[in-house]
């Protein structure tokens, strides 16, 4: 195992072995290689086990559905391992990605069923009736930080045709969301964010604007220009503008899109004098 020399034939031997078992093993044992594949950091143990207990579309999270780790060890055949220093699930030797890479339809559209999957568990109604802050502890939810960070991340790579209305229902609260908290908590660490997200006039302080210009999801953007559903030269709670946060993480189409807007203004500085420029 030192150098992987070798390890395609016992890989397939092994995958051979999981998608003989039955259909619930299987479907599970492939759904945990797919997250362990694809996710955008080593996922503890419960956000690893809650994110394959959503149901996608579901508008309630079953925690009847949550697995036991020791299944999930047992349905990857020994493809998979916890880190037990770090509590994180990671795949058994470092070519076993290598491999899995090398045959792109065994874990296609990856990242749209990972953003689907975030996208429902944040319009489920258990996470829905969460106040905005503050944060639970990740005890209580512990999907709730890898979904608030990194839904947009999987969204912006593979944005499929059920992620749109999905995004859309979970954005159309977004100002008095959870997610909005953990993301900017996780974004801007520091921050104080215990007088919400509202100025005095009601408006909101982190829109959905905001959100998909901070992910960067070009087809999200313009539909909510479309749609007007925020003011595009709006601050939000840091005094960034949809524009700035754009610019701030490198998403050159949706910068390019939000300057081209009639009405932009895109020299407001945020709380530290930095503009999109």
């Amino acid at each position: 195992m030192s150098n992987g020399v070798g390890l395609g034939g016992a890989y397939d031997a092994t995958l051979e072995r999981i998608k003989s078992q039955d259909g619930e093993k299987a479907k599970l044992a492939m759904a945990t290689l797919m997250w362990v594949c694809n996710s955008e950091r080593p996922l503890q143990v419960d956000e690893l086990c809650h994110a394959l207990a959503v149901e996608i579309g579901s508008a309630e999270f079953d925690l009847d559905n949550v697995p036991l780790i020791a299944t999930l060890l047992g349905c990857c055949q020994g493809l998979i391992a916890v880190d037990k220093e770090a509590s994180t699930v990671r795949l058994i030797h470092y070519t076993l990605q290598e491999y899995l890479s090398s045959y792109p339809d065994l874990l296609a559209t990856a990242h749209s069923a990972i953003a689907e999957t975030c996208l429902t568990y944040l319009n489920s109604r258990q996470v829905k009736s969460l106040p905005s802050y503050p944060l639970p502890d990740d005890q209580s939810m512990p999907f709730l930080k890898y979904s608030s960070r990194y839904w947009g991340t999987h969204a912006k790579r593979e944005f499929s045709d059920r992620a749109m209305p999905l995004t859309l229902e979970f954005l159309s609260r977004y100002e008095t969301h959870i997610s909005a908290t953990s993301l900017l908590m996780q974004s801007r660490g520091g921050y104080d964010f215990s007088d919400g997200f509202h100025g005095t006039d009601g408006s909101s302080l982190f829109s959905a604007l905001h959100c998909a210009s901070f992910f960067g999801i070009v087809e999200l953007v313009n539909t909510l220009i479309d749609n007007k559903v925020s003011g595009i030269n709006q601050r939000d709670c840091t005094g960034a503008t949809p524009l700035l946060w754009a610019a701030e993480n490198g998403h050159e189409e949706v910068v390019m899109l939000l300057s081209d807007q009639e009405n932009i203004s895109p020299g407001k500085p945020d709380e530290q004098g930095r503009t999109p420029l």
